[in-house]
């Protein structure tokens, strides 16, 4: 089920794959260094988001190249078919060495997810995210990592703490909970959970590539999205 206005958009892979890097600045609120950059080749540009491995913040409970973990995130949106993930690459030869580069959302940035609930407009998308965010166990889905472009569709960004094998989900989405899944969303889930997922080989362990077709075959069984575990912490902090 994926969002309208796909079709007719620029190669914004090959270009954040072979583009030159130009920084422009940092992101100062980010935790690790998050870097706001412009990548040119051939005549065309974009703003994008360089996240450098090396400017990582060590964490107890993720492995070092949470940059990989940016571009599985995109991969996985990708092979579900729902749009949800911008364009991410990772970069070998880039100013300040390996990282992620995702394409910059062009967004009104006040329009975080608690405002985004209020339109009507936005929930289908929104019920995807959370639905992605079980599939992804993500641990860290801030109302600010909810974004809509001006062209009305929705991107989660910020995907870096993915993929743990053990239950991590927290998140602000969770107004949806219980509620059943599409039968278009669930066949998704379907292809997912039966799919050797060749590729993500590259970019996560084989145990975490086990644990997202467990996760999105139990998403199918139940039909519904999961209800709040009230003994686990549910919500990233801050909120925003």
């Amino acid at each position: 089920m994926p969002q309208d206005q796909r079709s007719q958009t620029p190669d914004y892979l090959g270009l954040l794959g072979s583009g030159s890097i130009e920084i422009e600045g940092r992101i100062a609120w980010s935790s690790n260094a998050t870097l706001l950059v412009t990548v040119s080749e051939g005549g065309l540009s974009t703003k994008a988001i360089y996240k450098p491995r090396a400017g990582e913040r060590p964490l107890w409970d993720f492995p070092a190249g949470l940059d990989r973990r940016e571009v599985a995130a995109y991969v996985l949106s990708e092979e579900l078919g729902w749009g949800l993930v911008p364009e991410t690459v990772l970069r070998n030869e880039a100013p300040l060495g390996p990282g992620s580069l995702q394409r910059f959302v062009d967004a009104d940035f006040s329009l975080h997810y608690f405002r985004l609930l209020e339109d009507p407009s936005c929930r289908p998308a929104l019920i995807e995210l959370a639905a992605f965010d079980v599939v992804a166990n993500n641990a860290d889905r801030k109302a600010g990592h909810c974004l809509r472009d001006q062209r009305g569709r929705i991107f989660g960004i910020d995907n870096g703490l993915c993929f743990h094998v053990e239950p991590k989900l927290r998140t602000v989405i969770w107004d949806f909970a219980g509620d059943r899944l599409t039968d278009a969303a669930r066949e998704d889930l379907a292809r997912i959970s039966e799919s050797c997922l060749d590729s993500l080989s590259d970019l996560l362990s084989q145990p975490e590539i086990e644990a997202i077709r467990a996760r999105s075959s139990n998403l199918v069984t139940d039909g519904r999205l999961p209800i709040a575990d009230e003994n686990a912490p549910n919500y990233p902090w801050p909120l925003l």
